[in-house]
């Protein structure tokens, strides 16, 4: 969290479909404040080839992606579509705290567990490389 004038707001990790250009960053956009490029040690998988989820491990590659900050309103618009209704609530995603592969960078990133991820695929470190390869596919 950084503390603002009256204003609080957050560092998010995001590696899918709310990166800027990708079909659901429009639902953070009005609230973001700053974007920087960023990574964290994870495991990509693809649920349905609509949207990934992220399996943090310390041990695996880093996953591409961008820090937003934004303030409140864009944090509570982020855990309305990433399904998240709070710590010990039946949440699509849970919201844990990471620190960016670079040591510098840290805030909250949506994750799966890995007993929910087991049996989706796994899609590597990039989620828009792997849409590009995947709508390749169907050209």
């Amino acid at each position: 969290m950084l503390g603002g004038e009256n204003v609080t707001l957050f560092q998010v990790f995001v590696y899918g479909t709310l990166l800027q250009g990708e079909q659901n960053h429009h639902v953070v956009a009005p609230y973001v404040t700053h974007i920087e490029t960023g990574a964290v040690c994870g495991w990509l998988h693809s649920v349905a080839d609509l949207y990934p989820a992220l399996v943090l491990d310390s041990s695996a590659p880093p996953v591409e992606g961008e820090w937003l900050t934004v303030n409140e309103k864009g944090l509570q618009a982020m855990d309305r579509l990433e399904g998240y209704y709070g710590e010990g609530k039946r949440n699509d995603y849970e919201r844990v705290f990471v620190t960016d592969v670079d040591g510098k960078k840290a805030g909250f990133v949506y994750v799966y567990s890995s007993e929910r991820a087991k049996h989706l695929p796994q899609i590597g470190t990039s989620w828009r490389a792997y849409k590009q390869s995947y709508e390749r596919g169907f050209k």
